[in-house]
């Protein structure tokens, strides 16, 4: 699906989430997704330390570096296209990352509720 033509939980068109790191579903810096984006790849979260930990403990470690699959790791501080559901699993256990609201897909809206993102955006 076409950037220009996607829209963010805001209703405004989506925002580039991260080009530092090539995120997104398609690695396009974009929080799109689509049929076959089963994780639903679609909140602009920008990670914390905290963040981190609870991700590797859950399985998946963001901050180790896979150069073979071009992946640098992130730091707190990086935005990542992060799993709707991680989020909320992360959300539930207090330690949910801040969101980029004009740069987060508006099927997240399906999974998470717009005032949880807002108490969570990046200001």
């Amino acid at each position: 699906m076409k950037s220009e033509l996607t829209k963010n939980v805001l209703g405004g068109l989506l925002q580039p989430c991260s080009f530092d790191t090539q995120t997104g579903f398609f690695r396009d810096g974009y929080c799109h997704t689509c049929m076959e984006d089963i994780g639903m790849h679609t909140v602009c979260a920008q990670v914390s330390e905290e963040f981190l930990a609870f991700s590797k403990q859950q399985g998946n470690d963001l901050s180790t570096p896979r150069p073979e699959g071009g992946f640098p790791g992130l730091k707190a501080g990086d935005r990542w296209c992060l799993c709707a559901l991680r989020w909320v699993e992360a959300y539930q256990a207090g330690i949910a990352p801040r969101v980029v609201l004009e740069s987060t897909h508006e099927n997240t809206l399906q999974v998470i509720r717009i005032e949880h993102l807002k108490a969570y955006a990046v200001q």
